[in-house]
């Protein structure tokens, strides 16, 4: 993987290899930002960068400014190409399988296929695309201390070709208790030509001692319109739908590939959301018991993109009513349905609304039982609906 293949960043990308340059790249960096704004993407280009330096006996350099429109990844690498060197290690977020044992602790070379698999189609991906190739349900993935214990022994050996080695984590504040301290020391006694990548979404989770032992680079919001010509360039959308897109995307490329595509999740998410206001609004208890079982049978993570959903929801009906379009950020058929409803959201209800979907998000966060979650936060609904 290339940079050209990075949406944007030019910034971060300058930086990164002008620590290589100067010859003060440290051995642990942590890409810190949004989720959907390129901090794998970065991760990855950069180790390939790394290992292709490795390959080019170190002669892949030049001014940053050449790294926006030439291939820092020579043809002849296709090792890299596939991201399949020896060197370069992935580590991500594991279940555990039925057909696993006992006393087996998951690690990543056990899903290395599906892994391989969906990084090949693009590192733009989230957590829950991740879970679905993983065949995870209601699982919470995690990094095992046996992963630690295997990133030991891997990174132990000798580079295959004389230079670095790259270790590149995602969601590093996945790791649990066992394996944040066994990485800590890891990262305190690094092997020799070794360097850390981290890709982190909530920095905060981490022990502290490990945040103090890496260098923080944050990556940014994607500008609107990195995203539209992005759009236009990479992907054919004409310049009309493609600043539409790229507006709700909000400073994620990976929002912005999630509304190109035929019958997506938010579609099913803005049906149901029309479906609880108008049920709510007339009143009709039994329906909406119904439309919480419904909820119910989603996963825990796909019930809070609901909710996530929701509060935009409520966010763009409660600014439709400035009659500014510079305010909001809706598809066309979110907008179709907020021009009548808008009106049902006030000064009275905005804050509420917010408060309810937030707790019950907390919940569903807890394991709380999700029929009785949906079905409170369905009547609840009722009563602010019709406040004045």
């Amino acid at each position: 993987m290339t940079f050209n293949e990075v949406i944007g960043q030019e910034e971060v990308r300058e930086r990164l290899v002008q620590m290589v340059d100067e010859d003060r790249l440290p051995h642990a960096i942590m890409l810190c930002g949004p989720t959907g704004v390129g901090k794998k993407a970065l991760a990855t280009a950069f180790g390939c960068y790394l290992l292709s330096r490795n390959q080019s006996n170190g002669s892949v350099g030049g001014s940053p400014a050449m790294f926006a429109d030439e291939p820092l990844v020579p043809s002849e690498h296709p090792m890299l190409k596939k991201l399949e060197h020896p060197d370069l290690h992935f580590t991500y977020p594991t279940i555990k399988l039925p057909s696993m044992g006992s006393d087996h602790q998951p690690v990543s070379d056990d899903f290395a296929r599906e892994w391989h698999e969906v990084m090949m189609q693009g590192p733009y991906f989230s957590m829950d695309e991740w879970m679905t190739a993983i065949g995870a349900e209601n699982q919470q993935a995690i990094i095992t201390a046996g992963e630690s214990d295997e990133l030991v022994r891997k990174l132990s050996l000798k580079s295959s070709q004389g230079g670095y080695k790259v270790s590149i984590i995602w969601l590093p504040e996945r790791m649990n208790i066992a394996c944040a301290n066994k990485l800590l020391k890891l990262i305190e006694e690094p092997p020799s030509q070794t360097v850390f990548l981290m890709v982190c979404e909530e920095p905060d989770r981490l022990l502290e001692t490990i945040r103090s032992r890496v260098q923080r680079v944050d990556v940014k919001l994607l500008p609107t319109e990195t995203i539209a010509k992005a759009l236009v360039e990479r992907r054919g959308v004409d310049e009309g739908q493609a600043t539409r897109i790229a507006r709700l995307a909000n400073g994620s490329w990976m929002k912005a590939l999630q509304e190109l595509q035929v019958g997506t999740e938010n579609e099913q998410f803005l049906d149901l959301f029309i479906s609880l206001m108008r049920l709510a609004y007339q009143r009709k208890v039994k329906e909406l018991r119904k439309w919480s079982d419904t909820m119910a049978a989603f996963g825990r993570e796909k019930q809070k993109r609901f909710l996530d959903f929701f509060l935009r929801m409520v966010r763009e009906s409660f600014m439709y009513n400035f009659q500014n379009p510079d305010l909001c950020y809706m598809t066309q058929k979110e907008e179709d349905f907020a021009r009548n409803f808008a009106r049902f959201i006030n000064e009275t209800n905005v804050i509420p609304l917010y408060d309810l979907a937030n707790r019950a998000s907390r919940d569903i966060g807890q394991n709380a039982n999700a029929k009785i979650v949906f079905f409170d936060f369905a009547l609840q609904v009722i009563v602010l609906l019709i406040q004045k």
